[in-house]
């Protein structure tokens, strides 16, 4: 055989060795599991210590914040010992404004919230009277300006200089 050729060969299985003698050693990255799963453990340990039983067939969850926002949970899972009062709602929740949710949640408000919902209408209404106000004015604008100024006697200005402009050249 060539010694040049074997010397070819021998260099690309040196750069192409996996494993073996002389390698270079890897670390494995491993990689991390979402802390999700943990975190459900340690709260199903919670809920047994509580003795609270799972309630099935709940479909939302909305709890209502003194700012005026909703704390919405869409499928939630809830746990509950009536006995202690207790009541878990776990799952993810979302920060909604009232407004998003008014026609489904109308019959879960309690007399504070229509309270609330009250001052929401009323503010919606006084942006809206506001709105049409300054809109009337903003339609006075887009009017066509009267004329005020007769725009005839620039043009005939205009024709008369350049007939002044020929007799001049005559």
């Amino acid at each position: 055989m060539d010694p040049a050729k074997l010397a070819k060969l021998q260099a690309q299985a040196a750069s192409n060795r996996i494993g073996g003698k002389g390698t270079v050693r890897r670390k494995v990255v491993r990689k991390t599991k979402p802390s999700n799963a943990q975190d459900d453990k340690k709260l199903q340990g919670a809920l047994k210590k509580l003795n609270v039983q799972p309630i099935a067939g709940v479909e939302e969850v909305n709890m209502f914040r003194e700012d005026g926002n909703v704390l919405h949970f869409t499928a939630p899972k809830v746990h509950a010992a009536v006995s202690a009062n207790t009541f878990a709602i776990y799952g993810t929740g979302q920060v909604k404004e009232l407004t998003e949710l008014v026609p489904g949640i109308l019959n879960q408000l309690g007399p504070d919230s229509l309270a609330s919902l009250r001052k929401l209408a009323e503010s919606y209404q006084a942006i809206q009277q506001g709105n049409q106000r300054a809109g009337g004015a903003d339609d006075d604008d887009d009017d066509v300006p009267d004329l005020v100024e007769n725009f005839d006697v620039e043009e005939t200005q205009k024709e008369a200089g350049k007939d002044g402009d020929l007799e001049e050249l005559n």
